[in-house]
Formats: structure tokens, sequence, C-alpha cells
């Protein structure tokens, strides 16, 4: 009954957050916004629960606020190269507070508010097609690594930080991912450029999966909190897509994807 239980958890909880992730990503706006914004607090404060857990209540509260705040503010007055550096000095000050590992709880801080600065600002200014396309790279890159790692085996990729992950299923997201991009460039008649595009965001993606493996082994914990029936929290959900998120933001700044509306 109990694996019943959690299977069911799982299921419905997976049903939940599809229904509201796809409905937010099809409205786009100010909607869309609203759950960004709320993610970036949920990931602050269980990235700040997990590093510092003997810490009273308050602080991982306010470390979730202030990262909301953060993103809503600069994504509003101070959108793109000018808010990532705001965002890098907010990280920067939060992580002067953090009791221990300052420099991974800064780094990883900054990344989760790059991510969500990222997936407003791609939303708005590249499109659904845009956003469509980095959620199936994740996706492609996930199943991938998954079945490749356990049929063909081999090698581990970095056995000490994820020993689960090979490099047959590695490469194999890689190549899946590119495939992806290969899909949209001929369906929509984009530059190939998109297809090694994809393999890179999706060698994004696997990084900021062991990142936040890695953090998890150095706290002892295993989900980074309980917020998700069945699914652990919402940074085990989003390890991946918040590295891809941060990444193609930098490379849309830099004009790599001009030619991608929808």
């Amino acid at each position: 009954m109990s694996d019943f239980t959690d299977l069911r958890a799982r299921v419905v909880s997976a049903v939940v957050m599809v229904a509201v992730g796809a409905g937010a990503v099809w409205a786009g706006g100010w909607v869309f916004a609203a759950l960004a914004v709320l993610l970036a607090g949920l990931m602050g404060w269980e990235l700040w629960r997990m590093m510092a857990p003997a810490d009273p209540f308050g602080r991982a509260e306010a470390a979730g606020l202030v990262a909301a705040l953060l993103v809503a503010i600069f994504t509003l007055y101070q959108p793109g190269w000018i808010g990532l550096g705001g965002l890098a000095l907010g990280a920067l000050v939060m992580a002067g507070r953090m009791p221990r590992d300052k420099g991974i709880f800064g780094l990883y801080y900054g990344l989760i508010l790059w991510a969500a600065h990222g997936f407003i600002l791609l939303r708005e200014g590249l499109g659904l097609t845009f956003l469509l396309w980095l959620l199936l790279i994740v996706i492609a890159s996930d199943v991938a690594g998954y079945f490749a790692g356990r049929i063909l085996g081999g090698p581990k990729f970095w056995p000490r930080i994820s020993p689960k992950k090979t490099w047959s299923g590695t490469v194999a997201g890689w190549l899946l991912a590119a495939l992806v991009g290969w899909g949209f460039a001929a369906a929509l008649n984009l530059g190939w450029v998109l297809v090694p595009l994809s393999a890179l965001l999706a060698f994004a993606g696997q990084m900021g999966d062991i990142a936040e493996s890695a953090i998890k082994r150095r706290t002892g914990v295993k989900d980074s909190s309980a917020l998700i029936p069945g699914h652990g929290g919402v940074l085990d959900r989003f390890d991946a897509m918040i590295a891809v998120a941060a990444l193609a933001l930098i490379l849309a700044l830099a004009g790599a994807f001009s030619g991608l509306h929808g």
C-alpha cells in the first residue's frame, strides 16, 4: 500500500506540475513572470535550508523572499546585461550572510536568479516556440541519458558526485538534444546552428543536475525539500532547467538566437 500511495502522489504531483507549467508557458506575460518569480523564491529558500539547516526560522525564508524580489525588480526595471550584473551582486551579498560554503551558495543562488530572469525575458522576447525548444532539450537529454545509461552502461561520467551518470548516457543526451535542434531548424526554417547549440544547452543542463547533486551530497540531504509530494523539492525538478535558462539568456543577449521567434 505504501508503494501504491507513493506512486499515486508522484502521478498527481506530476499532473499538477505539467498543468500549471504548461498553462503559464502558454499564457506568457505576467502569469508566466509570476510563476518564475515564485519558483525563484522557493528555490532560494530550499538552497538556504539545505546549506544552513541549523539556522533559526526566518533566515531561509528571507533568502527566498530576497530571491523573488531581486528577480522581480531587475526584470521589471533593468532587464538584460545590467540585470544580470545586479542579480550577481545580490547573490554576492546574500553569500556573505551564509554561515558556511559561501562561494558554493553564492554561485548557485546567482544561477537561480539568472535562470528566473532568463525564463521571463526569453518567453517575452523570443516567444513560445523558443521556450518549448528549451524544454524539449532538457526532456530529450534526460530521457536519452536514462535509457542509454541503463542499456549501454560503461564508464561513469563523474562517479564521486553522481555515481549513476555514465558517459554513454551523457553523450546520448547530447545527440538527442541535437536531434531536437535539427527538428526545430528543419520544421521552422531556422539556422542549423541550433543543432550544436542544442547539444551545448543539453550539456549545461547535465552540469546543472550534477551541481545540485554535489550540493545535496555535501550537505547530506536526499531531496532539496518535500514541497512536491513524491518528487522532493523544486530544485530537484528544475536543477537542469535553471542551468539551461541561464546559459540561453547569455547566448540570446549575445545575439545567438536572433532568428528564432514564435
